[in-house]
């Protein structure tokens, strides 16, 4: 089972519509965060707002915003034979929605898949199959017990940090200090650091210079900025500073990465 495409949170306005009349091509599921209304097999019904669907690859399907926007998070699978009987061993319906009532650590699972399927720290992908197995298990024991057992306070922390690290790969230039992250979650500065770690197996200091150098690689090679600009972009006070942990981190300066030296 592996991720073609993926995103999380995506919105549109009442003229959305998603029309596939000889299905995707690939399994498709979406988390449905918004009444929507589904055609699924030639079957028209009305989606509630928390719930989810796998739809196989020749399926055909359509499906549209109920009121004034329509929000899912979505995510396409290789078209793989064995995906039917992973989602058959597992009891997870196909082609029909399924309404779940709180959908928030299902999509929290979704943001950091996200954040894994585009990202090239090392492990990714292996990260990413392993979050995908969790999310697909973790719907088949809602399923299963009949109720959403995650508290609240769980999700909403959860989610903010979630929130946070995903700013940190791909705005690495909107981080401050991480003393501002831990006042932006309300959270006191050791309690904001022990949880992230906890729930990322990092530290968030760690991940702010990761953050930023990849981003710096990226500009290094696609694009022709100066250093500056380019220490500019990626959240460093000082052009100085990027070239002194880009040549720590990879053995190299950033102008002999550029060249591919």
């Amino acid at each position: 089972m592996k991720i073609g495409s993926i995103g999380y949170s995506h919105s549109h306005d009442k003229t959305f519509v998603m029309d596939r009349p000889h299905g995707t091509g690939a399994w498709l599921f979406l988390i449905i965060k918004t009444p929507a209304l589904f055609e699924i097999n030639g079957v028209m019904q009305n989606v509630k707002e928390n719930s989810f669907v796998v739809l196989s690859p020749q399926t055909p399907c359509r499906y549209t915003a109920l009121d004034d926007r329509y929000t899912d998070d979505w995510l396409y699978l290789s078209a793989e034979e064995d995906n039917a009987g992973f989602f058959s061993r597992l009891e997870i319906p196909i082609n029909k929605p399924v309404y779940l009532g709180n959908v928030q650590e299902l999509s929290q699972i979704m943001h950091i898949l996200t954040y894994e399927h585009y990202s090239a720290e090392n492990y990714h992908e292996e990260i990413e199959g392993r979050y995908l197995e969790i999310m697909f298990m973790k719907i088949a024991r809602i399923i299963k017990n009949g109720k959403y057992q995650a508290s609240r306070p769980f999700l909403e922390k959860n989610a903010s940090l979630t929130h946070i690290r995903t700013r940190i790969f791909t705005q690495p230039e909107t981080v401050e200090s991480v003393e501002r992250l831990a006042e932006e979650t309300g959270m006191s500065l050791s309690g904001f650091q022990h949880s992230y770690k906890k729930l990322f197996g990092v530290s968030v200091k760690n991940d702010i210079v990761s953050g930023r150098l990849e981003r710096s690689k990226r500009l290094l090679t696609a694009t022709s900025l100066t250093l500056d600009k380019i220490a500019e972009q990626c959240g460093y006070a000082s052009a100085l500073t990027f070239i002194r942990q880009f040549k720590a981190r990879f053995r190299k300066t950033p102008t002999e990465y550029r060249k591919g030296d």
